[in-house]
């Protein structure tokens, strides 16, 4: 029994050959940014926590986990001008969407007000923070 490839087969086979390695290579580039972005807002989330060291730096603490919450909207591509908007296009992917709209109207009041916060204020906004972050897949399963 003899096996015989003509040129055109060959030709055929190597650009089959070549797509796969493209697309193979376009799934890993796309694994490799997805968990490279995870990591990213983990280790800002990390850098922002050390701001809860002082009550001096609270409100930089609230204002850096808000920011980092309109960072992963904008990378999840949600519709809108301002934060507000945005929340209001991620609402339906949010576990605790009231909790993230008090953290995000506590960032407001901060600008706004320049009011003292207490420390369960504080605490509450960074948990709405961290469960609408997670809720986004900003943070790896564990949550880290």
């Amino acid at each position: 029994m003899s096996f015989h490839l003509d040129k055109q087969t060959i030709e055929v086979g190597a650009a089959v050959l070549v797509l796969l390695v493209m697309i193979g290579l376009g799934v890993l580039v796309i694994f490799s940014r997805k968990n490279k972005n995870r990591s990213s807002y983990a280790v800002r989330w990390k850098e922002n926590q050390k701001l809860l060291a002082k009550k001096e730096t609270w409100k930089d603490a609230v204002l850096g986990a808000d920011k980092l919450l309109d960072d992963m909207l904008k990378h999840r591509h949600f519709k809108g001008k301002t934060m507000g908007e945005r929340l209001v296009s991620a609402q339906h992917e949010l576990s605790a969407n009231d909790s993230a709209w008090f953290s995000h109207k506590l960032r407001n009041k901060i600008d706004a007000d320049n009011m003292p916060l207490t420390k369960a204020e504080v605490k509450k906004a960074l948990l709405g923070f961290w469960q609408a972050l997670k809720d986004l897949g900003a943070f790896k399963k564990d949550g880290k």
